[in-house]
């Protein structure tokens, strides 16, 4: 740990103990967690307006879409839905790799990675 590192952690720490963060306004409810750091500071009021109406980047989408689909084909005990799961599985990979500018041979590698993962459950 570098030198500021520890400067900042005596601080927190010593101001933990006299109470400082004590009666905070929104303690104890969640984090409001939208990090746009990485958005051009032109384009973070489009994002959030976009964001607040409900869309997503498509990749996002894919992403969460093939989480679901993941956590069914672990469920599933019967093999035609197996089989199903998989197919929409395979294909929602293909599209986020061609989402990315990825070789499909490298999606089918991690399909084959997560069927096999899927399978030990």
């Amino acid at each position: 740990m570098y030198l500021i590192d520890r400067m900042v952690e005596a601080r927190i720490e010593e101001a933990e103990r006299r109470g400082d963060f004590q009666d905070l306004p929104g303690a104890g409810k969640p984090l409001n967690l939208e990090d746009d750091s990485m958005v051009p500071e032109e384009l973070r009021t489009a994002y959030r307006l976009l964001r607040n109406g409900g869309f997503i980047p498509e990749e996002l989408r894919l992403r969460k879409e093939i989480r679901e689909v993941e956590d069914l084909l672990a469920t599933a005990t019967d093999q035609s839905l197996k089989d199903q799961h998989s197919k929409r599985l395979r294909l929602l990979l293909d599209r986020l790799g061609r989402e990315r500018g990825m070789n499909p041979a490298l999606s089918a590698d991690y399909f084959e990675q997560v069927c096999q993962r899927l399978e030990r459950r």
